[in-house]
């Protein structure tokens, strides 16, 4: 049996713990998935250890895709994150012609999968991404509290 969006995503969260244990990076971690269900690309947030904006989790993957594959469109691919895309992220799945993003926490505050702005589904674009919303959500929720509380000194939820 083929993993499924949970068995993917507890990968996704496995990498978003190495980008904290690692890098003391926000714990995001992202993977992208082929057609044939082969994992060709994975990344977690590399923004600060690399000195780089542009470094998130999903860029990271995207760009491991793109080499894996000998291409900058990922086409039939499924990109696997911890936290809901931003507006560069989601821009570049587009760009991509990424099939589908799977994604765990929604983000509030820059979310542009649906919380925030709706970048993946915009008619105005010429390529659409499925969005497949909150998978392990709540696990992916609490680590990323867990770590701005310890930045801040309070004690884990």
């Amino acid at each position: 049996m083929p993993p499924s969006d949970e068995d993917w995503m507890r990968q996704a969260l496995a990498l978003a713990e190495r980008a904290q244990q690692e890098d003391d990076e926000i714990p995001v971690g992202a993977l992208v998935v082929d057609a044939d269900g082969q994992l060709i690309g994975e990344g977690w947030n590399r923004n600060i250890a690399e000195h780089d904006p542009s470094a998130h989790a999903e860029i990271v993957a995207l760009r491991r895709a793109g080499q894996a594959l000998g291409n900058h469109r990922l086409v039939g691919c499924t990109l696997y994150v911890t936290l809901e895309p931003c507006a560069m992220c989601a821009m570049a799945m587009v760009h991509a012609r990424v099939a589908r993003v799977v994604y765990g926490a929604a983000d509030p505050k820059t979310g542009a999968a649906g919380s925030v702005f709706n970048l993946l589904a915009d008619p105005r674009h010429n390529h659409r991404v499925e969005v497949v919303a909150g998978v392990l959500a709540e696990e992916a929720s609490t680590r990323l509290t867990n770590y701005f509380r310890a930045k801040r000194g309070k004690p884990a939820i």
